[in-house]
This record gives structure tokens, C-alpha cells and sequence, in this order.
């Protein structure tokens, strides 16, 4: 084993963030805090959205994102990254990532050799798999969707059974409105419902047209 690999074999933590953060701002552009966290979760799949949410505020703690909330960019060079197809980081790395400071250590020793080789072999650019897309309805239709009117039952319903308070409920299901922009409220409270292991037949139950 060539020493490149061994300097690999102990920066993992370094490698999975600056390959996320080249997944996440593969266009170029400055990204708002939410977008950041519904790429790791619903696009990518790589977290919940709560852990996702976690993962950007500690990115930023640790220095890896920089800028405003609504503005955010990658606080290294992420140009030339590549990930081999079916590619995953450890969700514990994005979640309690190490300082940004430890890349920096890295690439004043070994890391421009790291990436020539790994360019050498072949490794495949970065290229996102577009995941099943959840169904969503536009305002007009959530207007006309009498599930609507339910959605405070709802919020009763998931705050009784899994002892969250009612404002904390709809703060996670407002948050993954924004998330995903035209999502209809109910579709994100049955969500929250979802990550709280509550039975999807209680849902819709909960959901039923009478």
C-alpha cells in the first residue's frame, strides 16, 4: 500500500466532507442553509432532515461553510473532487465533522498526491441519480384539498402520540414545507409523523374524508 493511501485511510473524515460539499455546490452558486439540508436529505437521501439540519449548522461551526444563512459557500476548494458511483458518506462525519482546519494541515503534506492518483485511476465524476420524487400539489390544489382542513387535527394527533408539543410539531413540518416548496402542509406533518415511528395507518386514518 502506496503511503498516499495510507495518508486516504486517515482523513476520511477530511474526504467525505470536501466530496459532499462538491456534490452540494456543483453549480458554483452560494446556497440557502435550507437548500444545503434538502439536498443531504431528499435528494441525496444521505440523512434525515432533522440530522441534516444538524449537519449544516455544524459544518458552519467548524468552518467548513461560510457566509450568510441564505448565502452559504464552501469554505475550501472543492474544484476537481470526483466519487466513485454508489458513493455514501458516513452521516456521523457531517454530522459532528472534524475542523476545517485538519484539510488545511492536509494539503500542506500529502493531499495534491492523493488526488493525482485518484484522478489517475479513473475515478467517476460526480453525477446525482435523480431519487423518486414524493408527490407534491401546487397551491391551487392544496386550496381545493379538503385534507386541508384537517391538518390541526392532525397536528393534535401527532403531538398526543408522540408527546412533542403542538409548536414543536409544526415547526418541523413548516421547515419541511420550505424544504420543499409546494409540498401541502398535511404531506409534511404525516412526514413528521413518519420520523416519529408512528403507524402510517393511523395517518391516514387520522386523514380520512368523512
Amino acid at each position: 500500500m502506496s503511503a498516499c493511501h495510507v495518508v486516504f485511510m486517515g482523513n476520511e473524515d477530511v474526504a467525505d466532507i470536501r466530496t459532499v460539499l462538491a456534490i452540494c455546490f456543483r453549480d458554483g452558486k452560494p446556497l440557502d442553509a435550507i437548500d444545503v439540508e434538502r439536498i443531504l436529505s431528499f435528494d441525496m437521501e444521505w440523512l434525515s432532515p432533522d440530522d441534516a439540519e444538524i449537519a449544516v449548522q455544524s459544518l458552519i461551526s467548524a468552518g467548513w461553510l461560510c457566509g450568510e444563512e441564505n448565502a452559504l459557500t464552501p469554505s475550501i476548494n472543492i474544484s476537481g473532487i470526483t466519487a466513485p458511483l454508489g458513493w455514501f458518506p458516513r452521516p456521523s462525519r457531517l454530522t459532528n465533522p472534524v475542523s476545517v482546519k485538519l484539510n488545511e494541515q492536509t494539503n500542506q503534506t500529502m493531499v495534491p498526491e492523493l488526488v493525482d492518483e485518484v484522478n489517475t485511476t479513473k475515478a467517476t465524476p460526480i453525477k446525482t441519480t435523480p431519487t423518486k420524487k414524493m408527490e407534491i400539489a401546487s397551491p391551487q390544489q392544496e386550496h381545493s384539498d379538503p385534507r386541508v382542513k384537517l391538518t390541526k387535527r392532525l397536528t393534535k394527533f401527532i403531538a398526543k402520540t408522540s408527546k412533542i408539543e403542538i409548536e414543536e410539531v409544526e415547526r418541523r413540518a413548516n421547515r419541511k414545507q420550505k424544504a420543499l416548496a409546494v409540498a401541502t402542509n398535511w404531506m409534511c406533518l404525516a412526514l413528521v409523523a413518519r420520523e416519529q415511528g408512528i403507524q402510517m395507518q393511523e395517518i391516514v386514518d387520522a386523514l380520512a374524508i368523512r
